[in-house]
């Protein structure tokens, strides 16, 4: 079974080439797309291997054309409950993946980004790492206890809690530390830090955080 997963979302992928060096070394990866994300396929570099949603924005050559590949299609109904990232996150993880990397989840419709940063929360993924990608900047959630992040002195990192509170929020080498403190939904005292040192940790007792991290300064 596949550990990793690129999902392949339909909404704008600004730079498809620095995304596609992004992916080198991931040609094991199970590539899924959420519906019109398998447009992206090509730009990427990728095929699908399957196909996930309600599949709206698919003609029926277009799908001929994927099946003569041997792609998988597996359909939901046009009135759900689910958006088609929610469906493709869920196939990735029942087929095995525990980390998964999602390409066109923030460019495009505001409503629908804001929705899939908070998938990102659903309880069925928390025993995989799910990560959104836009250009070099990297989306993630961390729970308790925490983790190291990795990245280069000066790169720019964001904690955002999501849900509701973060608490017992302790940082190890960032320019503006936090010590057992609570971050709450609304100030925006976790944004734009800055790593000192090539690993930066992050411990939290209770609550997530959304974590951005951008090369260099944002």
């Amino acid at each position: 079974m596949p550990e990793r997963a690129v999902i392949l979302v339909n909404g704008v992928v600004e730079q498809p080439e620095q995304i596609a060096r992004r992916l080198a070394g991931w040609g094991d990866a199970l590539v899924v797309a959420a519906d019109r994300g398998s447009h992206h396929a090509g730009a990427l570099g990728l095929r699908p291997d399957a196909i996930v949603g309600d599949l709206d924005s698919i003609g029926s050559a277009e799908r001929a054309a994927f099946e003569r590949d041997g792609v998988v299609f597996e359909t939901a109904p046009a009135e759900k409950d689910e958006t088609d990232l929610e469906l493709a996150l869920l196939y990735a993880l029942r087929q095995g993946a525990r980390r998964m990397v999602c390409i066109g989840a923030l460019g495009g419709r505001l409503d629908m980004a804001i929705a899939n940063v908070f998938l990102l929360t659903l309880p069925a993924l928390a025993v995989a790492r799910v990560e959104l990608w836009e250009g070099e900047q990297t989306a993630w959630l961390i729970r308790p206890p925490g983790e190291t992040i990795t990245g280069n002195p000066g790169d720019t990192l964001s904690l955002i809690p999501l849900g509701g509170p973060a608490r017992g929020v302790t940082t190890e080498a960032l320019k503006y530390p936090l010590r057992g403190e609570t971050l709450s939904p609304g100030p925006a005292r976790g944004v734009s830090n800055v790593l000192l040192d090539g690993d930066a940790r992050v411990k939290l007792s209770e609550g997530c955080l959304l974590a951005v991290h951008t090369p260099g300064r944002a």
